[in-house]
């Protein structure tokens, strides 16, 4: 767990475009950081680029893909390129979809893991010989509360942030012994498109009225966590204490839950009563 000084390291943000992404880019551009912002769109890569260097920051960009063999190639070229190496990588690229899992279809599952499981799997060994050899290098996996508690109409989305969390954990063991860090950020519900790019809303209720930090704030905590090297940090207060609740007393939180699912779908739950007891009375 390596405590770090910011100005001067080289450090790599995916989905960089929009969001969180975008927050950590600039901020971390403003501690003097080098910064190399990867996504998949170049105008508003180049819309970033221009702020930062604007703002007297250093940055470059690469249009890439986290799921595309190629595109993370050209991610590793152009850190060579430009900053001769990396010290810091941001796993950010992240998209989602909400609702019940017999209501979703199966490419979606699989496209919600190509993006936050398997591309920044990839991207990380793609990086990992490179970060190796870099200043007080560290991994820093974006992930979510609900990686660490699974809540209905999420499952597709959680399931993919626990396995985030489940090999962070086991990598950060690995990686120990070439001391690269690895830190975990769990933010909450944040402000900002993220549900609009969302591959599916199903859900029957929407959480978006309780989206309460920034991007910014995230990225301040981000950088925070990577500055003091704290390897696992849960935002929003509403997160850490769904968190700690679930710790002591995963059976409340399970309870609540089950309440809630049955509230939504209450006609749905008489109509299979009544027809049940339909039946039943029929083949007397």
């Amino acid at each position: 767990m390596a405590r770090r000084n910011l100005a001067g390291l080289r450090v790599l943000v995916t989905g960089a475009s929009q969001g969180i992404g975008r927050a950590l880019v600039a901020r971390a551009a403003a501690q003097g950081c080098k910064v190399l912002a990867a996504a998949r769109s170049q105008q508003l890569l180049d819309e970033l680029a221009a702020e930062v260097r604007k703002a007297n920051g250093t940055i470059e960009t690469v249009l890439a893909d986290v799921t595309s063999h190629e595109d993370r190639a050209k991610m590793v070229e152009a850190a060579q390129k430009h900053f001769g190496g990396l010290d810091v990588l941001v796993n950010n690229a992240g998209i989602g979809a909400t609702g019940h899992f017999m209501d979703s279809e199966p490419d979606v599952l699989r496209k919600i893991f190509e993006v936050n499981f398997f591309g920044l799997t990839e991207v990380t060994r793609a990086f990992l010989p490179m970060l190796k050899q870099g200043t007080t290098p560290a991994i820093v996996n974006i992930s979510s509360v609900v990686g660490k508690r699974a809540l209905p109409a999420r499952s597709l989305y959680s399931a993919s942030k626990f396995a985030v969390m489940g090999f962070s954990e086991a990598i950060r063991a690995e990686l120990a012994k070439d001391n690269v860090d690895v830190i975990v950020v769990s933010p909450g519900l944040t402000k900002t498109n993220f549900s609009q790019n969302m591959l599916e809303q199903k859900a029957k209720i929407q959480l978006d009225h309780l989206r309460g930090m920034t991007s910014e704030e995230v990225a301040d905590a981000t950088l925070n966590a990577l500055r003091r090297g704290k390897l696992d940090t849960t935002l929003t207060f509403k997160g850490k204490m769904l968190v700690l609740v679930n710790r002591f007393f995963p059976w409340l939180i399970d309870i609540f839950a089950r309440k809630k699912v049955r509230e939504l779908f209450a006609d749905e739950i008489a109509e299979r009563c009544a027809k049940r007891s339909k039946a039943q009375g029929g083949g007397g």
